[in-house]
């Protein structure tokens, strides 16, 4: 008694029998539409984000988040940048390196980056070292010109530990027979595995005085390498210690490194998103219909309505709280649906696989056996505002179209 006379009376006719018992089918199909729609949503762009985890996850085991290096020369005062970069509270690890692009040759060639570390402080900022498949890192001593090989590159290399590559870079030196590229002789060492193939087949890490001594770099370094607490902050990070470091530098982390797999995901999760928002838009369209129908079916009741005074703007009103309560319990079992069917997910994968005898996600293709997710609040929150968007604009027409009601032509042949 104490609701506005249009709550009132939309909540009325959401729980009242309907002599048309088809509109009542439309009015559930509406709701469970709404609530598939959201569920499928949320369930999908979890998904999306757990694999978009998963692979920068993967890829930032094995990269730096930030990296500081000197533009065109190479770096000379590396201690002091690293240095200052450790008092940053926000680094968690700093290591200096050398990187070559080369031609590496063994059964077959490959080009790849081949990566000049130190082993003690390369585990300071990747975990090269728990990603050995065989050998250890510790085997790359200065002075034996000993190599990792990812696993990929390694296959197609067609070597394995304990045989030899010839590692040619692309800069030239000076003989007797004219210029010609510098080539050296290493040993494999060991092999790694990233789980992720861009690393596993273009990278190469050999101990960094040994590169140094292939390049005549002196004690000079590509760059440092930076690990922070918060990926997020990668950028801002690494520009302030330029700003504390002599001399120009150069800048980069690792969504400007790997900008076009970074935006590539970022697209397909937006993408994605659109597409499986036009279920709950079919949804809001099946509401369109309950509400019309529902608004034909209750002409008379319009008009007693209105020669009781009730307003086109109250009457306006029932049927916009009558279409909105559908959306919202719609939303509500959608939202509902699409949590408890993401947290189940890999439990529903298992019983699937364990019923009809397939491997949905076989470890000889995908690096990813299992199904990763990654259930945002902010993507729930922003598929149940969409969803309770469309649900009200679907109301509009048909509650417009009720305000019309002529109640002397509506109470003409009852």
């Amino acid at each position: 008694m104490f609701k506005p006379i249009p709550v009132a009376i939309g909540l009325r006719y959401l729980r009242a029998k309907r002599r048309n018992g088809f509109i009542s089918f439309i009015s559930l199909a509406s709701i469970l539409g709404i609530a598939l729609g959201v569920t499928v949503l949320i369930t999908t762009l979890s998904v999306m984000s757990g694999f978009q985890r998963e692979i920068r996850d993967r890829m930032l085991q094995m990269t730096a988040h930030a990296t500081v290096s000197a533009a065109g020369e190479p770096m000379e005062e590396w201690p002091y940048a690293i240095e200052t970069a450790m008092k940053d509270p926000r680094v968690a690890g700093a290591a200096p390196y050398v990187d070559v692009q080369a031609l590496i040759s063994g059964v077959r060639k490959q080009p790849a980056i081949v990566r000049g570390v130190v082993p003690a402080e390369e585990r300071k900022v990747s975990v090269l070292a728990e990603k050995m498949k065989a050998g250890s890192i510790d085997d790359l001593s200065p002075g034996s010109f000993n190599i990792l090989l990812g696993s990929e590159l390694a296959l197609w290399l067609g070597v394995g530990v304990g045989d030899s590559v010839v590692v040619m870079l692309g800069e030239t030196q000076s003989t007797p027979m004219g210029a010609m590229l510098k080539l050296k002789r290493f040993q494999v060492a060991g092999i790694f595995e990233a789980g992720y193939n861009e690393i596993d087949k273009g990278l190469a890490v050999a101990n960094m005085s040994d590169l140094q001594r292939v390049l005549r770099m002196g004690e000079g370094v590509t760059g440092v390498r930076l690990k922070l607490h918060d990926m997020d902050q990668a950028w801002n990070v690494a520009r302030d210690l330029t700003e504390k470091l002599p001399g120009l530098y150069r800048v980069s982390d690792w969504t400007s490194e790997n900008a076009n797999l970074y935006h590539s995901l970022k697209m397909e999760k937006t993408v994605m998103g659109v597409l499986l928002s036009l279920i709950i838009a079919m949804g809001a369209f099946n509401l369109v219909s309950s509400l019309v129908m529902l608004v034909t079916d209750k002409q008379a009741d319009i008009a007693i309505l209105r020669t009781l005074g009730l307003t086109p703007r109250g009457v306006m009103g029932v049927f916009m709280v009558q279409g909105s309560l559908i959306g919202i319990i719609g939303t509500v079992l959608g939202v509902i649906g699409g949590v408890l069917l993401t947290f189940n997910l890999e439990r529903i994968l298992g019983v699937i696989e364990s019923t009809f005898n397939i491997t949905l996600l076989p470890s000889d293709v995908y690096y990813i056996t299992g199904l990763p997710y990654d259930l945002q609040a902010i993507d729930v929150a922003v598929i149940a505002a969409i969803a309770l968007v469309m649900s009200f604009l679907a109301t509009l027409y048909p509650a417009w179209r009720a305000a019309r009601t002529d109640p002397a032509e509506a109470l003409r042949y009852e």
